[in-house]
């Protein structure tokens, strides 16, 4: 043993250089991990929206377990894992084992570039579209163009991304004032309150919570605004390069045909999903842009 080890230390520190390089870099960069070793994890994100890691863990090892068998993968070769903050997420995506993450668009658009998320399919929810709308309401017949938000808060899920909330989703509306405050909170039964009762609060909804908004007992002092053109609503990525591009292609094309089983529907109804299509790269693309016009 001794004397291997000391054959091998003769080796040209040099030609060691390159590859501790690499490695260094690979360990610091987040998009530049190493392929990942073993199971490999399926980060789910969404930040503002009910329940939390512990309560939704049953519900993601049913549909890790679903997925893998019907990749043809060994069981437990894929983990799934859900946060309802960005934080936690970012943390597990800072993992080499993080290899593909579904998240909302905003997540998606804000952290694409550190983490090289290549989008390759969007899940659709239980009752709604791959694509959806997000929609401005503000007290009825108080904000009738942008500069009327001068001054106001802006409460959103989407509100961690500011951004996102200026562009994408209004940006086609119009420039908002610099004066607008936007606040991120799925909790906005309060502020629909407030908004109704007159104050200057106005609220970007995603689809769910728009249609619901019918059913709220103070509806009729409330008004839609605005509404952008319809958004993916949920976007499954691969993380730069952590997993080989085969084994990508079979996961991708599992989740695909995940729904059309009875077994694989049940699943994805006990994660609210109906199912995952094709990714709409152009949609995806113009939603960059937007975001990336704007500076946070």
């Amino acid at each position: 043993m001794w004397s291997e080890m000391s054959v091998r230390s003769r080796r040209p520190v040099a030609a060691r250089i390159p590859g501790l390089i690499w490695l260094a870099t690979a360990l610091v960069c987040p998009g530049l991990g190493l392929a990942a070793v073993g199971p490999v994890t399926l980060v789910v994100c969404a930040p503002g929206y009910p329940g939390s890691t512990v309560e939704a863990q049953p519900a993601m090892n049913a549909f890790a377990s679903a997925a893998a068998r019907a990749a043809g993968w060994e069981t437990g070769e894929l983990e799934a894992v859900y946060y309802e903050t960005e934080q936690g997420a970012l943390g597990r995506l800072a993992k080499p084992a993080a290899a593909f993450l579904l998240a909302p668009l905003p997540f998606f658009l804000q952290h694409r570039a550190a983490y090289e998320l290549e989008p390759h399919l969007e899940a659709v929810e239980q009752g709604g579209e791959a694509a959806e709308p997000w929609t401005l309401v503000a007290s009825a017949g108080a904000v009738k163009r942008p500069a009327d938000l001068a001054g106001f808060e802006l409460v959103s899920l989407a509100g961690y991304v500011p951004r996102f909330v200026r562009g994408p989703a209004l940006g086609s509306w119009g420039e908002l004032p610099p004066t607008v405050t936007i606040t991120f909170s799925g909790a906005v039964l309060s502020s629909l309150r407030r908004a109704a009762a007159g104050e200057r609060v106005a609220l970007l909804l995603d689809h769910a919570q728009a249609a619901a908004l019918p059913t709220l007992p103070f509806a009729a002092k409330l008004g839609v605004v605005t509404q952008s053109a319809p958004l993916p609503v949920l976007v499954l990525c691969v993380v730069g390069g952590r997993v080989p591009s085969g084994r990508v292609k079979t996961l991708i094309a599992a989740l695909r045909n995940l729904g059309t089983t009875p077994l694989g529907a049940e699943t994805l109804a006990g994660i609210r999903l109906m199912g995952f299509v094709p990714a709409d790269l152009a949609a995806l693309a113009r939603a960059r842009e937007a975001l990336e016009r704007l500076k946070d």
